[in-house]
């Protein structure tokens, strides 16, 4: 689902009233936990938290114009939702954030490889949000991405 809006700020003045205080709470949990390096930006048409090009100039493979993406959050129909690509690509960080979640949240875990769906937007566990940004550095996710691109 695109966002509603061509910046950063207006996506986050167009959320849906009813998910406006549990989504720009949750963008400011992950701006204020990000690694230096990573950056709020439009990526796809949405809010990503992305690598720019000022550090990684080749930007993603699928099309150089576009920053490397990490993370993304959306509101889509029936929840909303966080994208993470180190949860995607590092078994390690997985285990650790599906072992971590129960600790911060009675709903079940809704998840997809890199998606977690928040259905409940007072269970979104906004510290477990914030402490999973800080797992990985922008170097580490370059590493990451480019050892996959390898293979």
């Amino acid at each position: 689902m695109k966002a509603n809006g061509n910046t950063v700020q207006e996506i986050l003045n167009n959320v849906p009233e009813d998910r406006k205080e549990a989504f720009n709470k949750l963008h400011n949990i992950i701006v204020k936990n990000l690694p230096k390096g990573f950056e709020a930006a439009i990526s796809y048409g949405g809010l990503g938290y992305v690598v720019p090009h000022s550090i990684y100039p080749s930007g993603y493979h699928c099309n150089p114009k576009e920053p490397l993406p990490f993370s993304g959050i959306s509101s889509q129909k029936n929840s909303i939702n966080l994208y993470h690509m180190g949860i995607y690509s590092n078994p390690k960080l997985f285990d650790w954030f599906v072992s971590e979640y129960p600790k911060h949240s009675k709903q079940k875990l809704d998840m997809g490889k890199s998606c977690i769906r928040f259905k409940k937007m007072n269970e979104i566990p906004f510290n477990l949000i914030g402490e999973l940004m800080q797992k990985m550095s922008v170097s580490e996710w370059i590493n990451i991405y480019e050892n996959n691109m390898k293979k």
